[in-house]
């Protein structure tokens, strides 16, 4: 994944830094240190300790403070102090999942782009949404289609969200959900179309990820753009649990989809499999 161009310093005492760029966010930088401020140590926090701690005045932490409890991610107890709540909890544990997800993954991935020689990516479902989480890009140039939602061409990296329903990796992970949960995201989702052949009927989707429940191979065949073409399969956890996808992206020499799914179906299972194990699922259990 993208290293971050700066980073917050661990002790939230330290002034903010004076270098500015031009694509620098000063209020995210104080949302997230203020996030900072709450450790073990100190897991309840006043208005006036958070502004000594971070030298700012008591409109601006205030404002900021209560734009972090809107959010759900601050929540204020009976004395009127404040401490992290479940948003700002959920989103760290998210992070620590990805990061070990692609820990296991990312040597897989590598070898997947080898032996295909194509773009690979591996995501996780975000809602209505897919959020790639990894990517290993083709080494062959102009002949690399980059990523499954790259419209015109411009390249989607680590990070980067994409509509579920209209890209490989989310038919996968939007196939395995529970039904009821499946049922409130479809209904949940605008299905606008993206590519000449994005699903965007309900009753069609629901048969597609149907499909793809009983073989296990998730396809987009120009759904998300003209002349995008992806296959992608599922990463499963220790209970059988499907947490992410991971998919090869055709290229220009590919023909269409079913020339994709001939010459690439059988190494990214295995390497989904691959993936899998590391993680603790055991097919034969």
């Amino acid at each position: 994944m993208a290293q971050q161009d700066r980073a917050l310093p661990k002790d939230p005492a330290r002034p903010f830094p004076t270098l500015r760029e031009r694509r620098y966010s000063n209020a995210l930088e104080r949302g997230l240190a203020i996030l900072a401020c709450f450790t073990p140590e100190r897991p309840l926090l006043g208005i006036v300790e958070i502004e000594r701690m971070l030298g700012t005045s008591h409109t601006t932490t205030h404002r900021y403070v209560t734009t972090l409890v809107e959010h759900g991610y601050l929540t204020q107890d009976r004395s009127r102090k404040y401490r992290l709540d479940f948003g700002a909890i959920d989103v760290g544990m998210e992070a620590l999942n990805a990061i070990d997800l692609c820990n296991h993954a990312h040597s897989e991935l590598q070898a997947l782009s080898r032996a295909t020689g194509a773009t690979v990516e591996m995501a996780v479902l975000d809602g209505p949404e897919i959020l790639l989480v990894d990517s290993v890009r083709a080494r062959r140039g102009a002949k690399a289609k980059p990523g499954e939602g790259g419209h015109g061409g411009v390249e989607i990296a680590a990070g980067s969200r994409l509509p579920a329903y209209c890209t490989s990796m989310g038919i996968v992970l939007l196939a395995h959900l529970l039904p009821e949960i499946q049922r409130q995201l479809i209904a949940e989702m605008a299905l606008v179309e993206h590519g000449p052949k994005t699903i965007v009927s309900e009753q069609r989707l629901r048969e597609e990820l149907e499909r793809v429940r009983g073989d296990g191979l998730g396809v987009n065949d120009e759904a998300s753009a003209e002349g995008v073409r992806a296959i992608a399969a599922p990463v499963r956890d220790e209970a059988g649990d499907v947490i992410a996808a991971v998919n090869v992206v055709g290229d220009e020499t590919v023909l269409d989809l079913e020339d994709l799914i001939d010459r690439f179906e059988g190494v990214l299972l295995a390497a989904a499999g691959k993936i899998s194990k590391r993680l603790g699922w055991d097919e034969e259990g």
